[in-house]
């Protein structure tokens, strides 16, 4: 599940290379309007990036958590009006980071509170609610952390293992 404050970048180092914030090969960002058509957006920002990485094949999983942490940023972290309010400082951006062995998908936002997967005693076959679940599903690990200095909000991460550290799952096996 995710985690706060200090422990934030604890998952991103456990069983990795240590990370250094200075060796980022590459990043990649975007800011996005508060209207739910940005989810569209993010995830065409996404495939472009991924193809000038060499990365297309991984689309599919980071596609999906990339649109899950929008919508919960424009669903459940801005004011009621920030489509209004945007200006030269629009809510929510979409931070895309690749080292070597990791790739980290950044969703930043104005609201300090934090994200919430709901519990199992949910209604699974509810249309929404599952973000998280999935977030956490098809990424290797996420958190988040609150912005500090002049900034307000938080960040919503979520890491995936790529190189030669990923660890391949295998498929099922057909007859």
């Amino acid at each position: 599940m995710g985690t706060n404050g200090s422990t934030v970048l604890e998952p991103l180092r456990q069983g990795l290379p240590p990370i250094d914030p200075g060796a980022v090969s590459t990043s990649a960002s975007c800011a996005l309007p508060a209207r739910y058509e940005a989810v569209r957006g993010a995830r065409t920002f996404t495939s472009a990036t991924l193809d000038r990485w060499d990365m297309s094949e991984r689309f599919d999983d980071v596609a999906l958590v990339v649109s899950e942490l929008v919508t919960n940023a424009l669903r459940h972290a801005l004011p009621a009006d920030a489509a209004h309010d945007e200006g030269l400082n629009p809510p929510v951006r979409l931070h895309l980071m690749r080292w070597a062995s990791r790739l980290v998908c950044a969703v930043r936002d104005p609201s300090g509170e934090s994200p919430e997967a709901r519990g199992g005693e949910e209604d699974f076959a509810a249309e929404s609610g599952r973000g998280l679940f999935l977030v956490e599903s098809f990424s290797d690990s996420w958190g988040w952390h609150p912005l500090a200095g002049t900034l307000q909000g938080k960040v919503v991460w979520a890491l995936f293992r790529i190189g030669p550290e990923q660890q391949a799952v295998p498929g099922p096996r057909l007859p």
